[in-house]
């Protein structure tokens, strides 16, 4: 059983940054290919970026891609989300979850493992 545990979250202005942290235990890593999602008030579970379990091919949402990085760091177990230019609309709880196998990196129904999530609100 894989614990996913995410940091990083918080309050900042549009424009600024934020790298959030995907921890993980009970499970190495490295068998995983690992995606982030975020959710706001009202709306639905939406994909914001996944990356496969070598850490050589990412994937992001056409609303996040030039701004965001995602990356790993197989070795410390952990999965990373640079943040950079936020704007208001990236306000949302950000999930990391985890896929043993998966067709679809952006279909939240292949991950088997989800983090509790962090909170990220950008203000104007």
């Amino acid at each position: 059983q894989v614990q996913l545990v995410e940091s990083g979250g918080g309050l900042v202005q549009a424009g600024d940054s934020l790298r959030l942290s995907c921890a993980a235990s009970g499970g190495t890593l490295s068998s995983y290919a690992m995606g982030w999602f975020r959710q706001a008030p009202g709306k639905e579970r939406e994909f914001v970026a996944a990356i496969s379990w070598s850490g050589t091919t990412t994937y992001y949402a056409v609303s996040v891609k030039g701004r965001f990085t995602n990356s790993r760091d197989n070795a410390q177990n952990t999965v990373y989300l640079q943040m950079n230019s936020l704007k208001p609309e990236d306000t949302a709880v950000y999930h990391c979850a985890a896929a043993l196998t998966i067709a679809s990196m952006a279909n939240r129904g292949g991950y088997d493992y989800w983090g509790q999530g962090t909170q990220v609100t950008a203000s104007s």
